[in-house]
């Protein structure tokens, strides 16, 4: 059994201690938390189980590392804090843990990451002798393995479209939502999350990536965006009230060129109420969905519906980034020390989940 330490409980850090405790190759032996209301209570509280887990919480993350845990699973949001985030993670790599995380953008695809990111994990690495893997879903899974997989059942290919496509009011995450991405804000407020330059460095690693695995040449990586405002003013069940004629959509295109034309997209539809923006793709309930477009012959269309926590499209996106980090990590153990990137780890079957027992 593996020693795993997931580090954060929110979002993500609840489907990730479920993840590990169902891992028939990991074994819980801590949870490292930041709020102190959280200290001293069991893991599997936190996780939403309805059974204990014998592991407490603690703030103290200096003792954890201390006892060079095999692997950590880095669950704490890198949105608003990245520089932190970046210290934790390395702190761990260095005491020679292998580390899944989904919180720096810059390092999924490592090859093209700045130096400001890179040189301090392979710094780590090399002192300690861990290992990195960083992925998500949108990033992540949505716009790495899964369309190349389906790319390969074309007899030709003329272009990869990967959508996501959310009402967010799902996703319980008021700074994310509100501050970065801008719903409720004035129209006159560029938010953070579509100023320029920066859905390419969150998003264009995956184009990056996507071009390496087939083969092609980028000319250059661009951006489109769109906003609209809400009509009326909307009350949404986890996030409060949003007032009409503040921004209650976005859509924007992050587009890898290929001899002039746009062959790789990435392309984000955001509501935060679905009378917003109607003319706009939609997913096939209203909730949310991810969605690979392969042009050419034949023409492929898949699209992924994730559910858990009460039906939540959020929680279930979330819960499909980690099965994908903490399903590598057995991997990543019998790897040499490195960065990992998407094209690196194997996405594999779920060997020994098969008819188990859900926590």
């Amino acid at each position: 059994m593996i020693p795993t330490v997931v580090w954060g409980t929110g979002n993500v850090g609840r489907a990730a201690i479920r993840a590990v405790e169902a891992h028939p190759a990991l074994v819980l032996t801590a949870v490292i938390v930041h709020n102190p209301g959280k200290v001293g209570r069991d893991a599997g509280e936190l996780a939403g189980l309805d059974r204990g887990l014998g592991v407490a919480a603690t703030d103290d993350a200096t003792a954890v590392l201390a006892a060079r845990p095999a692997a950590v699973v880095y669950a704490a949001s890198g949105d608003v804090r990245p520089d932190d985030a970046l210290t934790d993670i390395t702190r761990a790599i260095a005491a020679g843990a292998v580390v899944v995380s989904p919180a720096l953008y810059p390092l999924y695809d490592h090859r093209g990451a700045p130096p400001e990111f890179r040189d301090p994990v392979l710094a780590a690495v090399a002192e300690g002798g861990g290992s990195l893997f960083a992925s998500g879903v949108d990033p992540g899974w949505g716009n790495d393995v899964l369309p190349l997989l389906l790319s390969g059942l074309g007899s030709t290919v003329d272009a990869i479209r990967c959508q996501e496509i959310f009402d967010y009011s799902t996703y319980d995450q008021p700074d994310s939502v509100r501050h970065l991405v801008g719903m409720g804000q004035p129209m006159d407020q560029e938010p953070m999350m579509l100023m320029p330059s920066v859905p390419t460095m969150v998003w264009g690693g995956q184009i990056r990536m996507m071009a390496r695995a087939l083969g092609v040449e980028l000319d250059e990586i661009r951006e489109t965006s769109e906003r609209r405002a809400l009509d009326a003013t909307v009350t949404t069940r986890t996030m409060g009230e949003f007032e009409a004629g503040t921004q209650g959509a976005i859509r924007f295109e992050v587009q890898g060129i290929v001899e002039g034309e746009p062959r790789i997209v990435i392309e984000h539809v955001t509501r935060i109420h679905p009378s917003c923006a109607p003319d706009w793709p939609t997913p096939p309930d209203g909730s949310g969905a991810h969605r690979v477009v392969i042009e050419g012959r034949p023409r492929i269309e898949v699209t992924v519906e994730c559910t858990d926590e009460d039906d939540n499209r959020s929680a279930g996106g979330n819960a499909t980034a980690v099965g994908r980090l903490v399903g590598a990590i057995d991997w990543l153990v019998e790897a040499e020390p490195g960065l990992y990137d998407a094209l690196d780890v194997p996405l594999r079957p779920a060997v020994g989940k098969l008819g188990r027992k859900q926590p």
